[in-house]
């Protein structure tokens, strides 16, 4: 096999590479072979069929298939031993195949760049740190106890605090409201309608009355079609039930499974908590990211640029507004552990201004969308680079522990999400991925210079969300 270099600019590189044509008779007469020993045609005993009856009856299936492995092998064997790093697969353009003749054919590739070592003490970032109040913990607890309180039937007219089990239905003229009727339907009084006024006219209505409910929806109701409009609702009341005083004891906790009071009081804290620490931990994250993207600029493979602006950009024409992940979504890498063909990827949380939609202002956003995709691109890159060269990896049991958190957010089709996972082994990435970036971020982290500040609940709620979807406490 004989390489030759045709072109070398920035990360790209271009190979011709020619494989004799007597290596590639050699294969195919093996291959051959190994049919000939095992095929059975009328007239021969097995593993006696003539090398020309075998060349015409299966010699261009059996090219095809050398011509394929050949290609394969030679490229692979020409980017070991100039030991190149692929951003991704090469892409090979045949020039010559003929039979008896040699294989000649042109490799194009790009390669992953050469990273800087980064100098993780120097960063100096900040980490915010939330302690739960009492009151919020107290605030959660008089919530589920609102959510465990009972109620009994009761023989006498509605008052407010009560609940009414009616059947319902709405109409606006003649026309049905969509979604506003249903059987059996609760309703608390006192407990503030988005109609103004509908649970008022219900007061003092007893079971098996009939009452007509005339409303006028508000001017800014969340539906636009009902805004402002008159609609009468037939009210069947069915039941009045009154509901139990609010009960904060020991019988709340056990009523949720756990031993008492405290144990419930510890279980909400705990939870809390961790939602805080997840929330200052997105911050914090997007501050590292922040801090490695103004400390490194290196040239990135454009093919993965391209490749992660075509994601960005398909999302934009279908949604007509960028994506999340473009307008203010927090950092998630998806660097995968790099090996010889790496595609790291990341989606940062760099802001683009909002163009208009699809086909209005599309040389701005396509600017500003290629600039995001290559700050990704680079941010993937470097964090991968720092999960190789410290030897971080994903564990099978890491792996499998994700899984099972999967499944258990599908109840009822565990089994389902199970099977896929098993079945469809490339979607395994998608788990991995992040797993592999916590503990890259993590490993980063600890060689940080971190310093903490604290700060209350409501300091942390009113700051900008980094993430967009940041899951705090409510």
């Amino acid at each position: 096999m004989q390489v030759t270099e045709t072109a070398a600019d920035g990360l790209k590189r271009e190979y011709t590479i020619t494989v004799p044509a007597g290596d590639l008779e050699q294969e195919i007469t093996r291959r051959l072979g190994e049919i000939g020993r095992q095929v059975r045609l009328p007239g021969f005993r097995p593993g006696k069929v003539p090398m020309q009856i075998l060349r015409t009856r299966f010699g261009p299936s059996v090219r095809g298939e050398v011509l394929q492995s050949t290609l394969q092998a030679s490229s692979a064997e020409a980017i070991s031993e100039r030991k190149l790093r692929p951003a991704l697969p090469p892409k090979v353009d045949i020039v010559s195949a003929d039979e008896g003749a040699d294989l000649e054919y042109k490799m194009a590739i790009e390669l992953l760049p050469e990273i800087p070592e980064p100098s993780f003490a120097e960063l100096d970032i900040e980490r915010l740190v939330v302690e739960v109040p009492e009151e919020e913990v107290d605030g959660a607890i008089e919530r589920i106890a609102e959510q465990q309180r009972k109620s009994e039937v009761v023989e006498r007219p509605a008052e407010n605090g009560d609940i009414l089990i009616v059947d319902l239905e709405g109409r606006i003229g003649e026309q049905e409201i969509p979604g506003a009727g249903g059987k059996d339907r609760q309703i608390v009084l006192g407990a503030g309608s988005s109609i103004p006024g509908f649970e008022d006219q219900l007061v003092g209505a007893s079971a098996g009355e009939q009452r007509r409910v005339r409303v006028t929806f508000p001017a800014d109701y969340a539906v636009a079609d009902l805004a402002g409009k008159d609609a009468d609702f037939e009210v069947d009341v069915k039941e009045v039930r009154r509901r139990s005083p609010i009960a904060i004891d020991d019988e709340l906790g056990q009523a949720v499974g756990l031993e008492n009071l405290a144990e419930l009081r510890q279980e909400l804290r705990q939870r809390l908590q961790r939602d805080y620490d997840a929330a200052s931990r997105l911050r914090l994250k997007r501050s590292l990211l922040d801090k490695l993207a103004e400390g490194h600029d290196f040239p990135v493979p454009p093919g993965m640029v391209d490749l992660e602006f075509d994601n960005i950009w398909r999302q934009y024409q279908a949604q007509g507004e960028p994506p999340p992940a473009v307008a203010g979504a927090e950092a998630t890498p998806a660097v995968g552990e790099v090996g010889a063909e790496a595609t790291p990827a990341i989606t940062d949380g760099d802001a683009v201004p909002t163009a208009a939609g699809p086909g209005q202002n599309d040389e701005a956003a396509r600017a500003e969308y290629r600039r995001l995709a290559e700050r990704r691109v680079r941010l993937g890159l470097l964090l991968a680079e720092v999960g190789r060269k410290n030897n971080i990896t994903v564990t099978p049991d890491e792996v499998n522990q994700a899984i099972t958190r999967e499944a258990r957010r599908h109840p009822g089709y565990e089994r389902h999400v199970l099977d896929f996972y098993r079945q469809n082994p490339g979607a395994i990435d998608t788990l991995r991925a992040p797993i592999f970036e916590d503990k890259v971020i993590d490993f980063i982290v600890e060689l940080a210079k971190i310093g903490e500040r604290k700060i209350t609940p409501q300091e942390l709620l009113a700051m900008p969300d980094p993430a967009g979807e940041v899951a705090l406490p409510s």
